[in-house]
């Protein structure tokens, strides 16, 4: 009977438990569709999508009709969401627990915690349970004065302080006289102050809302690139994050001086209204410890924890940046049918070069020394020539480090002295190239190269096919970027993991070509498994359908469902295994065509694209019983089967000569190239040494919120020059024609 009663026990108590997480789930969905403006339905089914191992390039693609066609964005914000209150819910519990045990616990501080949407606001509510080092208030508490500091605390009509501390000295213990029992008294009641929730959540949001953070120069006649910052003063709450970030790089290289300032004042009067109840005996003690509280205790710590605020809120728009910068440069276009020399120019050590051909197979490496010190550029062009000559190259691309714009002018020179005019050539970023060229994925892959080589090469693939390309190098090596070196590392990493796994499934992967690098982003595929299907593919050949995947190690029935959608086999057994359809919905597609009366040798002719562009997607949804978003993307799968959505882009801009900053004037016409876009502006490749800055407010004539709305990374632009800093070599730009100052057209 006795271990039936435990097994009762143990069941109510698990059910316990088991109710308490249902309703703290609820509680959770409840709050992520609320903060997200989505309904309860769409959050708790992704939820569930995601428990159950789906992931988000899946959910987002395939599982349309049950999210209510969320895109990736709305998903990984419901992700984000979700982990970090499922966090917030443990150390609820833990806080619980923790209270629990030191039997302090009452029903109201527990209501208090778990109704709590912060995790700042678990931490103000267990501020006075946590266990602190040794403090001046836990020393006096120690010696007795705890009840001489409620008594101040209940505010006597009559009596004396002095009279009453002369009750505690204790010279054994240290308290010698009735001040020094008085001091450690208000010591104690300091602390409880500054503990209490509700006053550090009061005066962490004023301190936010009428702080100023303020900068001055440690050595205020030196030179630095943060002289606007030697004598600074800015409201904190209205602080754009690149200044937050740009003020916490120069006080942590001890150039700055950075402090977060606040009247003092009323915030001691907001304190005093919750510990002051009236005239009394102790009232200019307890002012006095309000006081001392705000700003021996309170200030120091809620000065951080705003600062930290505000940098996380900088971290996060430059890590928001960096992100919508490198999925725009992954989905560059392809450039195709080129035979390309690559150049990876330098001093010193020579310009390495590199030929490819169309698919991206290296036919040949080799040095030459056109730049300074070395100067050899007659030597230098009789290579050049005879590479173009022997391999037929049609386009040369020069990464843009060092010695770039002297190589560029070389290869301008080379370009005019040929005969055949049509070669161009063309500047690539190539941050991150020695990062890769070091690597050892490219150790692997050209074992016989050094390092500067491998750069040569990954410089002319950026071409062909930047994302195939890109996706080798660890995404934050790429710089595109603002403060990407000061922001977490730990979330910056996972935020341009997120965006190179969407480019990837994005643009689909040639199962039979894609290098193992690029198949471990594909949709539930991981290195060891993208290795895997590689090395199945060099065994026993080609894959001829999706299918053959199932038989590839590690390659389970999970990760199948998850990947098989994006990965594509071109001119395969299926005609729809080169489609982004996944085999899930191949009956549809059975179906639709046995409807339409047409069969798969017509797939991808005009007439097939045309019919279909012409139907009703849902009147032959509810016919075909498929979800109508389903059927949508189907459609369009099947007007342009083996379609890469990145030829839809431009093509980036071939030059043939080369331009100078001196030969710019302002109000002059060019196109350039969108290379990076910050919080005030985007910098464009013009064709000169350093890119030109059109700052936001030039980027449009009407108003530009952020410089993303209005341009990407590799965008083509239109431009007009503004104003020519020969000295600092810096070139300003507008995209508003009614900008453009007059061309003297003397000086042209």
């Amino acid at each position: 009977m006795k271990e039936r009663g435990i097994f009762l026990t143990q069941q109510v108590t698990e059910q316990q438990q088991d109710m308490q997480a249902s309703i703290d789930q609820e509680r959770l969905v409840q709050q992520v569709a609320k903060e997200l403006s989505l309904s309860l339905k769409q959050v708790r089914t992704t939820i569930g999508l995601l428990d159950e191992g789906n992931t988000i390039p899946f959910i987002a693609r395939y599982r349309k009709e049950m999210t209510g066609e969320l895109d990736e964005n709305q998903l990984r914000d419901i992700e984000e969401r979700t982990a970090y209150l499922r966090n917030l819910e443990e150390r609820k519990s833990e806080v619980i627990r923790i209270i629990m045990e030191q039997e302090k616990l009452t029903p109201e501080l527990e209501a208090s915690i778990r109704q709590a949407v912060k995790l700042q606001e678990v931490e103000d509510l267990y501020r006075p349970y946590r266990q602190k080092r040794k403090t001046r208030a836990s020393v006096a508490k120690e010696k007795g004065l705890e009840p001489l500091a409620d008594w101040i605390l209940s505010q006597p009509k009559q009596g004396s302080p002095v009279v009453e501390a002369e009750q505690y000295l204790q010279p054994d213990l240290g308290v010698n006289t009735a001040e020094e029992a008085i001091q450690g008294a208000m010591d104690i009641i300091a602390e409880s102050i500054s503990d209490e929730a509700a006053t550090r959540a009061w005066v962490r949001k004023y301190t936010m809302d009428h702080g100023m953070m303020v900068s001055e120069a440690k050595a205020k006649d030196a030179e630095s690139v943060y002289e606007m910052y030697y004598n600074y003063r800015e409201a904190a709450k209205k602080m754009p994050s690149h200044r937050i970030l740009a003020m916490n790089r120069g006080e942590r290289e001890d150039i700055l001086k950075v402090s977060l300032e606040v009247e003092a004042e009323p915030i001691h009067r907001y304190i005093a209204s919750r510990w002051i109840q009236g005239r009394s005996v102790t009232e200019d003690l307890l002012r006095a410890a309000i006081e001392d509280a705000y700003k021996r205790l309170i200030a120091p710590s809620i000065e951080r924890e705003v600062r930290g605020e505000l940098t996380e809120k900088g971290e996060q728009q430059a890590i928001s940046i960096f992100s919508a910068n490198l999925r725009s440069l992954l989905l560059q276009p392809p450039v195709k049918g080129q035979v390309v020399l690559g150049v990876d120019p330098a001093y010193r050590t020579g310009c390495k070069l590199a030929v490819i051909d169309d698919t991206g197979k290296l036919l040949e490496v080799a040095v030459t020394y056109p730049t300074p010190p070395n100067n050899k550029k007659v030597e230098a062009e009789r290579k050049f020539n005879e590479l173009i000559d022997r391999y037929s190259v049609t386009l040369i691309v020069i990464g843009n480090g060092t010695a770039s714009r002297e190589t560029e002018q070389f290869v301008a020179e080379v370009i005019a002295g040929r005969k055949d005019k049509k070669m161009a050539y063309l500047i690539v970023n190539e941050a991150g190239a020695s990062v890769y060229s070091a690597s050892k994925l490219a150790q692997e892959e050209f074992p016989d190269l050094d390092v500067a080589e491998r750069s040569a090469v990954s410089i002319a693939r950026r071409l062909q096919d930047p994302l195939a390309e890109l996706v080798k190098i660890e995404p934050k090596a790429i710089g595109v970027g603002q403060y990407q070196h000061d922001v977490s590392q730990k979330h910056l990493d996972e935020s341009l993991k997120g965006v190179v796994e969407s480019a990837v499934n994005h643009v689909g992967v040639d199962v039979n070509t894609a290098s193992p690098s690029l198949l471990a982003y594909v949709s539930g595929v991981n290195a060891t498994t993208a290795k895997n299907i590689v090395k199945y593919r060099e065994q026993t050949g080609r894959f001829m359908n999706r299918k053959q995947l199932q038989k590839v190690p590690r390659l389970g029935a999970k990760t199948y469902e998850q990947c098989i959608g994006f990965m594509r086999i071109m001119e395969g057994e299926h005609p729809l295994d080169s489609t982004p359809i996944h085999p899930e919905s191949y009956e549809v597609v059975n179906r639709l065509f046995a409807l339409l009366g047409v069969d798969f040798s017509q797939l991808g002719s005009k007439e097939l694209a045309a019919h279909l562009a012409s139907l009703d997607p849902e009147e032959l949804a509810a016919r075909l019983e498929v979800g109508v978003p389903t059927l949508r993307d189907i459609l369009d799968s099947l007007q342009r089967p083996g379609r890469d959505p990145r030829e839809e882009l431009p093509l980036p801009i071939f030059r043939t000569d080369v331009l100078k900053i001196e030969d710019l004037t302002p109000g002059m016409e060019l196109q350039g190239t969108v290379r990076n876009v910050i919080d005030f502006g985007a910098f464009v490749d013009i064709g000169i040494k350093n890119d030109g800055l059109v700052h936001i407010s030039q980027l449009s004539e009407g108003y530009v919120k952020h410089p993303m709305d209005v341009v990407s990374v590799g965008d083509n632009v239109t431009v007009w020059v503004l104003q020519v800093d020969l000295k600092k070599g810096r070139v300003g730009l507008t995209m508003r024609k009614s900008q453009a100052p007059a061309v003297n057209t003397e000086q042209v």
